[in-house]
């Protein structure tokens, strides 16, 4: 479980994928204060499993199905993340519960300056838009948000400078993938409210497809 509170940006150190999985290994810095092997980190809101570490360097292997539903394909060597340790059981809650397991990845189709604030679009999948309330939170690349406008395929959020500063989101271009992460609320409102027939036609649908992707 994580806050959406990014700690530091971390730097890509390489990305070699094989035809089932890859293996990432980042630099940091903040984070290897008590980083463990088998411990949980946050890159660009994936949760990841730190399987190695040297100094200041981690590797985590990366699924296929996580290359499916988030932007990690697409990074390379030099790229800046950002990094989250998992949450301590009695530290303070600074943003929202994160659960690392993103719903898919959006686009990024505007970015104006405004005040002191950014503001940010990202066009959204309707797997996400369901989950989405103006003033309600979501995760952008692992970032605890708040929607500030909700559009009909559109999120827009606002950053401050501070924000900017410490995260991925100074060197985003439009055109760009962002890994979006519902409130999970909501997600589990809407399966305790149907009913057992909704949830076993929900199941059914799943393909063949869906599962050789996830890795079964």
């Amino acid at each position: 479980m994580f806050t959406g509170i990014i700690e530091e940006l971390g730097k890509v150190v390489s990305l070699k994928r094989g035809s089932q999985a890859a293996v990432l290994t980042i630099e940091g810095n903040v984070i290897f204060d008590d980083l463990k092997l088998g411990d949980s980190v946050a890159v660009n809101g994936v949760c990841l499993t730190a399987s190695h570490i040297s100094g200041n360097v981690f590797q985590a292997d990366v699924m296929n199905e996580t290359f499916h539903r988030s932007s990690l394909g697409s990074l390379q060597k030099g790229d800046r993340v950002n990094l989250e340790r998992a949450m301590a059981a009695n530290g303070r809650f600074g943003g929202h519960m994160v659960a690392g397991h993103i719903d898919a990845a959006g686009e990024l189709i505007s970015k104006k300056k405004a005040a002191n604030a950014v503001w940010f679009t990202v066009k959204a999948p309707p797997q996400v838009m369901r989950y989405c309330v103006e003033k309600g939170s979501i995760a952008l690349d692992g970032i605890s948000l708040t929607i500030a406008e909700l559009g009909e395929d559109t999120i827009s959020v606002s950053m401050i400078p501070h924000t900017m500063e410490h995260t991925n989101f100074a060197s985003k271009k439009i055109g760009d993938r962002v890994n979006l992460e519902n409130d999970m609320v909501g997600k589990y409102v809407e399966k305790l409210l149907q009913t057992p027939k909704e949830q076993e036609k929900k199941t059914s649908g799943i393909t063949m497809e869906t599962l050789l992707r996830a890795g079964f």
